[in-house]
């Protein structure tokens, strides 16, 4: 861990050195020797290459219903190719809850029974009332496969919020909303095991992990003023839906080139037949005890052909 942060400093100190023409400049990279064992040569050095590329720290505002905007399908963005990394501006610091009592998240964004579960579901009460997170307009708000009755509303900086399995609808499409309003009720319509409020996030077809955005304690808080989406929050086989994720919210172009670092060191491995926690911890050199904890398993914890496994380093 000492090394590792020692590594991150090197990266900040490089990047601290270049001005903003030379970031703007998408073939500058940045070249730091990371220090590795070797058994057979003592302590060698290692080359890693990371690429800057220029963002734009300042999002500019976009016409919302310039683009995709379709009020009878669920999702218009399934042919569309999306951009690494995200970036996703706020006018507001906080949000508005999406339920009117305490939030009790049941299920989160991540791997659920060999599937991936796109969103977070809050607990509520089937006739309870749900509330728009932001101000708004309503793209879609009927019966959609799986989920039942649902309103997905697309805020001013391009980002969707879905409320799914709703009892009742109180809103139309292309209606404008403000944060707090009312737009129906909590229920148990379409693919679901009980009353519940299945919240999703997304970006331009994107699902993005909604913890990563926003903060679901009492608080009410969203991450940041610009939040930058990597890969990493948009694909569930990196999460487990029955643990917390650790939130590391990306805030400048700086720290994406941070995390392009990180990924690398970080993958996802898929179970095989006749594999066993020791076999795969030794031939990925990574301890039993460090799969167990990134995928919220225990060591006597029967493994599946096809599950996937997050190795953290």
């Amino acid at each position: 861990m000492k090394l590792f942060t020692v590594v991150l400093a090197m990266v900040l100190l490089s990047l601290s050195a270049f001005s903003q023409d030379d970031l703007a400049n998408d073939s500058l990279k940045i070249i730091i020797k990371e220090p590795a064992l070797s058994f057979k040569k003592g302590l060698i050095e290692k080359e890693v290459l990371i690429p800057i590329v220029s963002y734009e720290d300042t999002i500019q505002p976009i016409d919302i219903k310039a683009e995709y905007w379709e009020t009878n399908v669920y999702n218009p963005y399934r042919n569309t190719l999306v951009q690494y990394p995200i970036g996703i501006a706020f006018n507001d610091t906080t949000y508005t809850s999406p339920v009117l009592h305490k939030k009790v998240v049941t299920s989160r964004y991540g791997w659920r029974r060999g599937r991936p579960h796109k969103g977070i579901d809050i607990d509520l009460v089937t006739g309870d009332s749900v509330i728009a997170m932001l101000d708004g307009i309503v793209r879609y708000a009927s019966y959609a496969r799986g989920f039942g009755k649902t309103i997905v509303v697309r805020h001013y900086n391009g980002l969707e919020t879905t409320y799914a399995h709703l009892s009742n609808i109180a809103v139309k499409a292309n209606d404008s909303i403000s944060r707090g309003q009312y737009i129906g009720k909590g229920g148990n319509t379409g693919n679901s095991r009980g009353s519940h409020l299945h919240l999703e996030v997304s970006y331009k077809g994107e699902y993005i992990h909604p913890e990563y955005v926003f903060d679901f304690s009492p608080k009410n808080a969203i991450r940041a003023k610009t939040v930058w989406v990597t890969q990493k929050w948009t694909r569930p086989q990196y999460h487990n839906s029955r643990r917390v994720s650790k939130v590391n919210v990306l805030k400048s172009k700086e720290e994406v080139a941070l995390a392009s670092l990180m990924t690398k060191r970080e993958k996802v491995y898929v179970v095989k037949k006749g594999d066993t926690l020791y076999g795969i911890s030794r031939r990925n050199n990574i301890s039993i005890n460090s799969i167990c904890d990134a995928n919220a398993i225990t060591k006597s914890t029967t493994l599946k052909i096809g599950q996937k496994l997050v190795l953290e380093p």
